[in-house]
C-alpha cells in the first residue's frame, strides 16, 4: 500500500505568517494553481480512497485533486493541523512578542514545547491521533493507493514516525511547503517514506 500525503495549497493566512491551527482561510491563487498542477502529475495514479482533514483548506485541495473523478472524500478529524489554542490566527511576530519563551520552544526546542495551559496540543498529541489513524488504515487496505490531504505539522509528525525520529527532531528538512507530495510505502507492518516534500509540479 502508498499513502499520498498531500498538504494543503497555500492560504491567505500562510502569506500573512499567521498561524491557522484549527481556524482557517481560503486558498490562495497560487494555492488553487499548484493543487491543479499536482492534480495533473496524479491524474493516472488509481486511489482506493481519498481522506481529507475537515479543515476548509483541506476540504478544497482535496476537491480540486479529485477533480471530476468518481472519488467519494471522506474526512477524519486526526488529520487536523495541531491545535495551537489561543496563538491560532497571530502571526509569527505577534506570537514571539506576546509568548516568547513558548515561540522559542515551538520553533528551536520542539520537546520542550507545551500548550496545555492555552487549550492546545503538544506534538505528541498528534502523534498519538495520526498513529491510531495509520493503524486503522493498514488494518483497512493491504494493497493500493490512498491519497490524504491534511497539514504542515501532520506531515512532519508522519516524517517522525516513519524515521523512528524524536519529537525534538521535528523539524529537520526538508520543508513540508503547500501542495507538498510525501509517498510512504506500508509492507509487511513496515513504513518507509520513498518522495519526501516533493515540489516539482510547481515548477512547471
Amino acid at each position: 500500500m502508498k499513502l499520498y500525503f498531500v498538504r494543503h495549497g497555500e492560504t491567505e493566512w500562510n502569506t500573512e505568517k499567521r498561524l491557522q491551527g484549527h481556524l482557517d482561510s481560503r486558498l490562495t491563487k497560487n494555492g488553487v494553481n499548484h493543487t491543479l498542477l499536482l492534480a495533473e502529475i496524479m491524474a493516472n495514479t488509481r486511489f482506493e480512497s481519498v481522506i481529507s482533514s475537515p479543515s476548509p483548506r483541506a476540504v478544497h485541495t482535496a476537491k480540486l485533486l479529485i477533480g471530476k473523478r468518481p472519488l467519494a472524500l471522506k474526512t477524519d478529524g486526526r488529520f487536523k493541523e495541531i491545535n495551537l489554542g489561543n496563538w491560532q490566527g497571530m502571526t509569527h511576530e505577534e506570537i514571539k512578542a506576546a509568548d516568547p519563551y513558548r515561540y522559542d520552544c515551538y520553533f528551536h526546542h520542539p520537546d520542550l514545547y507545551k500548550q496545555d495551559k492555552m487549550g492546545g496540543e503538544n506534538f505528541s498529541d498528534v502523534k498519538t491521533r495520526l498513529e491510531e489513524f495509520l493503524g486503522n488504515l493498514e488494518e483497512t487496505y493491504q494493497a493500493g493507493n490512498v491519497l490524504i490531504i491534511t497539514h504542515g505539522v501532520v506531515i512532519k509528525v508522519l516524517q517522525m514516525i516513519c524515521k523512528n525520529k524524536s519529537v525534538g527532531d521535528i523539524w529537520e528538512p526538508p520543508i513540508i511547503e503547500g501542495t507538498s507530495l510525501t509517498i510512504v510505502k506500508v509492507e509487511k507492518g513496515k513504513r518507509k517514506i520513498i518522495i519526501e516534500g516533493d515540489i516539482s509540479h510547481k515548477e512547471k
